[in-house]
């Protein structure tokens, strides 16, 4: 088989969702699960853990939460990015998707279609989605409001940033007053970084996301996703030789080389190039030359054992996505999220 091989540990998403949960004390722990399971598939992910326990998920968009109600038939279904025109919310009361109403705009759209359960965003101090404060109180109390959040921007940063408290705040101050129009309503302020910044920022609910696929900022989080490739081609290479695209990579000493069949189409991302390491038997192998749509080239003159088929690991045991992702100049979620469709899949330890 020529197709690199992707591994999903759906034990270890239900591991890490529990030990967050564990943490959340007596708050709802939630799950997001956007961008297909932060790329490992949002429909195998849902049924892990609608089977552990957990009873509400949040996505991006409304076709995501469509997808998901063919998948879940329970359960509460949160669309984060609201509704933009009356198609969607006419998809959101077909399929009893809850929209995240972020301005005015979505709000009287929402009122206009009769629309059932709802979230309200509120500003907090992120400036990037949410009701302004200013217009929290003119708010209809005919909205049916099950939720009110709002998003903290440096949660990852942990206690120390100031920001935090700012936004606890501010959040704190809008939701008080929301809830004097919609007393039922449940808060959530919380992602996975906002969890482990301990109990006064859980609220009624918590949302976690990369927490759960193994990433951080939850550090004691199981591992979720293992990547291998085999290797397609083997060649020696004199000492002088360039390789790749723009011969950015030359051979110091005579060299043996190694393709494989993955590359920015399949999210290694081009900024790896000359930067990342990959695996053979638990040992580094360096990337010589730049990442291309489908393939890399790796320095595997310290191998010599290595053979045409052999499996090199991405990620697994001695490299997790914010490793990849640190040599990328990026971060864990971008890495989860680019990896490609032309993969084999194979899911793991289902409950």
């Amino acid at each position: 088989m020529t197709q690199p091989l992707l591994t999903i540990d759906l034990g270890a998403i239900v591991d890490n969702w529990r030990a967050l949960d564990a943490l959340s004390g007596g708050a709802e722990t939630a799950a997001a699960v956007k961008a297909d399971g932060y790329g490992c598939g949002a429909a195998e992910v849902v049924a892990a853990l609608r089977s552990a326990g957990c009873r509400t998920f949040f996505v991006a968009t409304v076709e995501e939460g469509v997808r998901l109600r063919v998948a879940l038939a329970d359960g509460e279904v949160h669309i984060l990015n609201g509704i933009a025109d009356r198609d969607d919310a006419r998809a959101c009361i077909d399929n009893a998707l809850h929209p995240c109403l972020n301005h005015r705009g979505q709000i009287e759209l929402w009122q206009a279609m009769a629309g059932g359960g709802c979230t309200l965003q509120i500003e907090s101090g992120m400036a990037r989605l949410g009701l302004p404060q200013a217009e929290v109180e003119a708010l209809s109390p005919g909205l049916e409001v099950r939720l009110v959040m709002s998003h903290l921007a440096c949660a990852d940063d942990g206690p120390s940033n100031p920001a935090n408290r700012v936004q606890r705040a501010q959040f704190t101050e809008g939701a008080m007053r929301l809830r004097s129009h919609f007393p039922a309503a449940r808060l959530s302020l919380a992602a996975t970084g906002g969890t482990l910044l301990g109990a006064e920022y859980h609220f009624d609910m918590v949302r976690c996301g990369i927490g759960i696929y193994g990433g951080m900022p939850f550090a004691d989080a199981a591992p979720v996703v293992t990547l291998t490739a085999p290797i397609l081609q083997l060649r020696e290479i004199p000492a002088g030789q360039s390789v790749g695209y723009g011969w950015t990579w030359t051979a110091e000493r005579p060299s043996r080389l190694a393709t494989l069949p993955v590359g920015y189409a399949d999210g290694v991302h081009r900024a790896l190039s000359n930067r990342a390491t990959f695996y053979i038997d638990g040992k580094p192998a360096p990337m010589a030359g730049r990442v291309s749509m489908d393939l890399v080239t790796l320095d595997v003159t310290d191998h010599p054992q290595v053979q045409v088929g052999d499996p090199v690991e991405i990620l697994g045991p001695h490299q997790s996505v914010d490793d990849l992702a640190r040599a990328a100049g990026t971060i864990g979620y971008e890495i989860l999220t680019s990896l490609g469709h032309r993969y084999t899949r194979r899911y793991t330890n289902a409950q």
